[in-house]
C-alpha cells in the first residue's frame, strides 16, 4: 500500500505527460455523423473525413430532421447529413479543412453548414462537371448566421 501511494504521484504525471503528447501530435477528435442508410453522397462526405484524418462513427438514421431540429440546424442551412464534432454541428458537405479550422480557432458559435447539395464540395464531386461556387456559413442558437469560408 505504501509503495502505491509512492507511486500515484509518479502514475497522475505520466498521465498528464501522454496527454500532452497526444495534443501536441494534433489527434484530431471523432466526429458522429447523422445520415440517412442510402445516401451515397454523405458516404463519401465521411470517407472525406476519414481520409482528412478524422475518426468518424455514422449513425443512420430513417429522417435526419429531428436531429438537425434538436442540434439547432436553421432550416435554411439544411443538407442530407448532419455531424457533431468537438461540441460543434457541421451540417451538409462542409470541407474538412474547413472542420478543422473550427476546432482549432473555437469561436462561439453553434456550427457551420453548407447548406444545400453543391456540385464540387466534398462528397458531391461529378465527373465532368466543374466545381460550383458555394459558401461555408456560421450560425449560432440565435439565428445569427456569418459567412465562415468560401469555396
Amino acid at each position: 500500500m505504501k509503495r502505491l501511494l509512492t507511486l500515484l504521484p509518479l502514475l497522475a504525471l505520466s498521465a498528464l505527460l501522454v496527454a500532452a503528447c497526444t495534443d501536441a501530435k494534433g489527434e484530431l477528435p471523432s466526429v458522429t455523423v447523422y445520415k440517412t442508410p442510402t445516401c451515397g453522397c454523405c458516404a463519401k462526405w465521411v470517407d472525406h473525413l476519414r481520409e482528412s484524418g478524422f475518426e468518424v462513427k455514422t449513425t443512420d438514421l430513417e429522417d435526419v430532421t429531428p436531429m438537425k431540429e434538436q442540434l439547432g440546424v436553421p432550416s435554411r442551412l439544411g443538407s442530407c447529413h448532419t455531424a457533431v464534432v468537438d461540441g460543434y454541428v457541421v451540417e451538409g458537405h462542409v470541407p474538412a479543412e474547413d472542420v478543422k479550422r473550427l476546432i482549432e480557432e473555437k469561436p462561439d458559435v453553434t456550427g457551420i453548414a453548407v447548406p444545400g447539395m453543391p456540385i464540387g464540395s466534398p462528397g458531391m464531386e461529378v465527373e465532368g462537371r466543374p466545381a460550383e461556387r458555394y459558401e461555408v456559413y456560421a450560425f449560432d442558437k440565435r439565428g445569427g448566421l456569418a459567412v465562415f469560408a468560401q469555396h
